[in-house]
């Protein structure tokens, strides 16, 4: 029995860790439609809207702008736990850094804020004060997932992501109750979560973070600005359809946002069974990367891209074939077609592709490699939506898929290259991703 379960733990496609933080992205899943749900039964269209400019800013700058360092902390501190050393001096680091990062953003949203309001809030500024919550929420959040990840306390992490969603959600289902019928209240509920998830996640499991030598800038610098750009390219292309659309509507078409942004959270459902890979993966590909297994790296990275394809094949079809019928389940007069959903689901499975090749560069030392893909994603995104067609969602659709297609292309290309100059590609019969498993993540 021992011999079987050993076989069946070999077997299993995905790196320690993944269940832990898949359970997490499952209830963060389903509390993002049960948040947009609530808010599209509780409000009108023209009050949906604007939020959900607001969520798509929130889920673009927020990681966009913090993500990098929580890549980085995870790095570090993955490769301190190899060299016995401890990590304390690192996270006080970037948090340093991420505070005065935060700070300067502030600054800007304060000198920013007439313009903001009324082009992208409809003159609401709690939906500006609730997008300065959700930035402060994604700089605790990430630093603290930074953390937990770098020291193999997935738990933790998990329940991080969920706490995160089920607040969101609490704090919709709060304003509906009290009959709340403007889009303020509901984006201080989008700002707040990610501040009150940090001691939820810390009460269930605490990193430990033992003294060890100085953090020089370097060990958590050195790539932040390339991972920024890549973050905030990679972000805008996930998250900026429905703030295109709010600033490319017409009078007429004030809704728009409201009925695109429901598209999207549909459309990429398979992002987050592949995000639960992605939080385990980085600090594991660094691990191996580090130690010289360039051999199990490549083996287990490969197979990896296989299963991502497939599942973002799989995605595009379910998509355009069932996305309609879903839309209209779970949003009442959406009104979205095959077409549209199609497209944003092939959009988002090359999103992913795009995303594990990053994550491969990152392991590698290749920061400036997917900031540059993800970088010229954007812009072939922003070239397309300047061309494209007068229709407003198909302009914005296309424009997604053109820019997620590129950054795959040109990180794929970069990271092929990487490999090449290390030996051939080793094609192996193993078990897939045998070499991450071999790894210890635990304390």
């Amino acid at each position: 029995m021992a011999a079987l379960l050993e076989a069946a733990k070999r077997r299993n496609p995905l790196p320690t860790g993944t269940a832990a933080v898949g359970a997490g992205l499952i209830v963060a899943g389903i509390s993002a439609y049960g948040f947009l749900f609530v808010a599209d039964k509780a409000l009108s269209k023209t009050e949906y809207s604007p939020l959900g400019a607001l969520w798509s800013l929130v889920f673009l700058a927020g990681p966009g702008l913090f993500l990098p360092f929580e890549q980085e902390i995870s790095r570090a501190l993955a490769e301190r736990r190899a060299r016995n050393l401890g990590g304390a001096p690192v996270v006080r680091r970037a948090a340093t850094l991420g505070v005065g990062l935060f700070l300067g953003v502030l600054v800007l949203l304060i000198i920013g804020a007439g313009w903001i309001v009324e082009h992208l809030f409809d003159g609401q500024i709690l939906l500006l004060v609730g997008l300065a919550l959700g930035l402060a929420g994604a700089l605790a959040g990430h630093l603290t997932r930074g953390c937990l990840s770098g020291t193999g306390n997935f738990k933790g992490y998990g329940t991080y992501i969920g706490a995160d969603g089920f607040i969101r959600v609490l704090g919709a289902v709060l304003c509906l109750v009290v009959g709340v019928s403007v889009a303020g209240p509901f984006g201080i509920a989008v700002g707040i979560a990610g501040l009150l998830a940090v001691p939820v996640a810390l009460r269930v499991q605490r990193p430990h973070l033992a003294e060890g030598p100085e953090a020089r800038l370097a060990e958590v610098g050195s790539a932040l600005v390339w991972l920024l750009i890549a973050s905030l390219s990679a972000f805008a292309l996930m998250n900026i359809g429905p703030v295109l659309v709010k600033l490319l509507a017409s009078d007429a078409q004030s809704e728009a946002a409201g009925r695109f942004v429901n598209g999207v959270v549909i459309a990429r459902i398979p992002l987050f069974l592949f995000q639960a890979v992605q939080a385990s993966l980085l600090p594991k590909l660094s691990a191996l990367a580090h130690s010289g297994q360039i051999r199990d790296f490549r083996s287990g990275l490969r197979r990896l891209l296989v299963v991502v394809a497939g599942l973002a094949a799989v995605g595009t079809v379910v998509g355009a074939v069932m996305g309609p019928f879903v839309v209209e389940v779970m949003f009442p007069d959406a009104d979205l077609g095959a077409r549209t959903m199609g497209l944003l689901a092939a959009g988002a499975g090359l999103y992913m592709l795009a995303m594990a090749c990053a994550q491969a560069l990152i392991a590698l030392g290749g920061h400036v490699d997917q900031a540059i893909g993800w970088f010229l994603g954007c812009v072939a995104l922003g070239i397309t939506v300047a061309v494209a067609s007068d229709d407003l969602f198909f302009r914005v659709e296309v424009a997604l898929l053109v820019g997620s297609a590129m950054a795959f292309a040109v990180m794929a290309t970069l990271l092929v290259r990487r490999l090449a100059v290390r030996g051939p590609l080793v094609v192996d019969s193993g078990d897939l991703i045998e070499a991450i498993h071999e790894v210890a993540i635990e304390p």
